[in-house]
């Protein structure tokens, strides 16, 4: 009787283990947006808004750099911003995840495709997060 060696992962390993950090990661986002939401309510509450008007640069929080900053100072719109960065950086994480478990299998022409596209959507988010 010879035993088969195992894979490190298996296949529905990794569906389980994708299933589970994107489901985590859209329910951390919500939690942190919710929460958010109910700090920027419960400052901001009598203030008026111009819908007239706008001007997206009015609120400061143009780039990775200012939503941080506005995280210390625990900021009701820092906290919302922060909250969709991880709604974003969500399946940015699964593609990376992705190519660890490619690499692991040694399927080498996934690899090479999920690093095309992890490169793909940095790339057209580099621009927008730096400023």
């Amino acid at each position: 009787m010879i035993k088969e060696s195992k894979n490190f992962f298996a296949d529905k390993d990794i569906q389980v283990i994708l299933g589970t950090l994107l489901r985590v990661g859209v329910i951390s986002s919500m939690t942190v947006v919710f929460i958010g939401g109910l700090i920027y309510l419960f400052f901001n509450y009598a203030n008026v808004v111009d819908y007239g008007k706008f001007d997206s640069g009015k609120s400061g929080l143009a780039s990775v750099g200012a939503i941080f900053e506005g995280l210390k100072t625990m900021d009701g719109a820092a906290i919302i911003q922060f909250g969709t960065l991880l709604l974003i950086f969500t399946p940015v994480a699964r593609v990376v995840f992705s190519v660890f478990s490619f690499l692991i299998e040694r399927d080498y022409l996934y690899v090479l495709i999920g690093l095309m596209v992890l490169s793909i959507i940095l790339y057209s988010l580099s621009d927008k997060l730096v400023g």
